[in-house]
């Protein structure tokens, strides 16, 4: 019998802290998919070789975290569209010979905004904090709303403007941000991680702004600096659910209803 159960999983080194195996666990139970998914940690000199022993094994496909999503985009031999944008694939899909290699994340940080946070980008004015892998993920979906402006700031200032011409937006230093005001700040930097906070103006959230940073779990500094300037504030837990739901769909052909797993890791 468990000949016929699909097998997935997710790489990355470490992820012993992975919530993907419980949110996807999830997903099979609620639609009725006989599949299992584990977390497996690759050696960092070591990502193609487990991915190959996983698909020798029975893999039907896996989600790829830090620090090998380049790898993956290397190993696919079939990209969408959005893997190509981003140059960084979280997502493989086993078809016979071929490794199709795709990026969810934009799309989950879309469908959080719009589907679970009443938040469309369309129209607006979008400041992305961060121009590494991260912001890179999220470039194109974000672009496809069609805000009114996109604009990526980092600290070092060529890497922004080198991803904001991927993309057709504007990019720049934080020298660059005084006397601007945005509708949508997004931090996609690795402040949160170390406690930091990406340098911005006070003034920078205009009226009725979100804050949105893609780490989830704590209240990181970019939150309560948002929060102490009167703009809404949202973690990245929804991201990580919908990204993951986009996945389920990429292998699956099937949308699993996302706001009660969200609701179930808040309320873990």
């Amino acid at each position: 019998m468990n000949a016929m159960i699909d097998r997935y999983a997710v790489f990355g080194h470490p992820i012993a802290h992975s919530k993907s195996p419980r949110i996807h666990a999830e997903f099979a139970r609620q639609t009725g998919q006989a599949l299992t998914y584990e977390a497996i940690e690759a050696p960092l000199d070591g990502f193609p070789y487990a991915i190959s022993a996983f698909r020798a094994a029975g893999g039907c496909g896996c989600n790829v975290t830090v620090p090998f999503k380049e790898q993956a985009y290397q190993l696919a031999s079939l990209r969408t569209d959005r893997a190509d944008a981003a140059g960084a694939v979280n997502t493989l899909r086993f078809d016979g010979p071929d490794i199709l290699g795709d990026n969810t994340d934009g799309a989950g940080l879309v469908n959080d905004l719009v589907g679970n946070l009443d938040f469309d980008p369309a129209g607006l004015r979008i400041l992305l904090l961060g121009a590494g892998g991260a912001a890179r993920g999220v470039g194109l979906p974000l672009m496809e709303r069609k805000p009114a402006e996109l604009f990526i700031a980092n600290r070092t200032a060529y890497k922004a403007r080198e991803l904001s011409s991927r993309f057709d937006c504007y990019g720049g230093g934080y020298d660059a941000l005084p006397g601007r005001q945005f509708d949508l700040v997004i931090n996609a930097t690795a402040a949160s991680l170390a406690g930091d906070l990406p340098p911005m103006p006070d003034d920078i959230f205009a009226r009725g702004a979100l804050a949105y940073d893609m780490m989830y779990g704590r209240d990181t500094p970019f939150l309560t600096f948002a929060r102490e300037r009167g703009a809404k504030v949202a973690d990245g837990l929804g991201m990580l659910v919908e990204q993951a739901a986009e996945a389920f769909f990429v292998w699956r052909g099937i949308r699993p209803e996302t706001a009660p797993v969200i609701k179930l890791l808040r309320e873990a």
